[in-house]
């Protein structure tokens, strides 16, 4: 078997085969919980910032780290075992349309540093806590035409999209990262181009952390947005010999099942993450997803039982609450075993 030999994460493939880890939950829906205003996002420091920044979360490392804190906190002491940190749209791509561009290094070194910090504080030998690099799909994909009349315009070029994953990887791994999460993937393009970017900034620094691929399906059809089924999403990323490959947002744990089933069965020497949006929108809620903790928990729970997933979490709409809730449902229960050892022989 050939087994990445990590300078970090050393022991998630061990834990991993020994039991489910739990991830946290939405960071979005926490941020929204404390109604900052304008002039909060900005902070004393960007206090005459030329354009509106409410809603960029990921300055909120720079300008309330206090916020971040809390929420990653809130989440370990929920029983979360892996904590993502705040840079879901900490790229250069994405932070353009905020014109903050420059500062995308800035905030996934800070933002590393924040749920590091808040991951030391809880460890403890019997259940270390990790922390997972996230990059995010950016909002401009590399498959897909922004103009109905012009099928092959793109908005942003493979090589845009390396060089602002590579900047992010280098932050994200100065700033204590264990493993990096390339999550909610709509185009796969767009994650070749993060994968890329890992692989180089490894061969370049000597570094080799343990990756996560996750890939969100958007509608009933079992596709990502840039056309692919989960089995073909699966072997276009195979090649990296990630530690976990699975879902996440999306179409809520119920509805997710079935891929996740497809998934599990197409990559059976790989571990499986999954952590579902809770349920579908519902602008009535407090969350503004529908199901509540023991609902996601249920349904988690299940999937654990039946032999699916390694890691599992939340996404929009999950606070603390699921996550403890889902931490109590899948402690007692094995995790998925793997087939073929871990990922896969070169002869394969």
């Amino acid at each position: 078997m050939n087994i990445p030999s990590y300078t970090r994460g050393q022991q998630l493939p061990e834990i991993l085969q020994h039991r489910i880890m739990v991830l946290d939950g939405a960071m979005g829906t926490m941020i929204q919980r404390f109604k900052l205003d304008e002039a909060q996002y900005r902070g004393e420091r960007f206090k005459d910032f030329h354009k509106d920044v409410k809603g960029n979360n990921e300055l909120l490392s720079l300008t309330r780290p206090d916020v971040i804190r809390d929420i990653h906190e809130r989440y370990l002491a929920a029983g979360a075992d892996l904590i993502e940190t705040n840079t879901f749209g900490a790229t250069s791509v994405a932070q353009a349309d905020y014109d903050m561009a420059d500062l995308a290094f800035e905030m996934n070194l800070v933002s590393a540093r924040l749920a590091r910090a808040a991951c030391n504080k809880f460890s403890t030998p019997g259940k270390p806590r990790f922390v997972l690099g996230a990059l995010g799909p950016t909002p401009k994909t590399a498959s897909i035409s922004p103009d109905v009349n012009d099928p092959g315009a793109r908005n942003v070029t493979f090589e845009q999209l390396r060089a602002a994953y590579y900047e992010q990887v280098e932050a994200l791994v100065q700033g204590g990262a264990d493993a990096l999460l390339v999550e909610t993937i709509f185009d796969t393009l767009n994650a070749k181009a993060a994968l890329f970017a890992i692989d180089e900034y490894f061969e370049a620094s000597g570094e080799r952390l343990p990756i996560i691929i996750s890939g969100t399906v958007t509608d009933a059809s079992g596709r990502i947005l840039s056309g692919q089924t989960v089995t073909a999403f699966w072997h276009s990323v195979r090649h990296a010999r990630p530690l976990a490959v699975g879902l996440n947002c999306a179409l809520g744990a119920a509805l997710m099942r079935p891929y996740i089933q497809e998934l599990a069965k197409a990559a059976p020497d790989t571990f499986i993450s999954c952590y579902p949006n809770a349920g579908l929108p519902n602008p009535m809620s407090d969350t503004g997803f529908d199901e509540t903790p023991a609902d996601t928990s249920r349904l988690l729970g299940e999937f654990a039982a039946e032999g699916l997933v390694n890691i599992v979490g939340g996404c929009c709409g999950t606070t603390p609450d699921h996550i403890g809730a889902i931490h109590d449902a899948v402690a007692p229960l094995a995790g998925r075993p793997l087939q073929r050892g871990y990922f896969y022989k070169e002869t394969a």
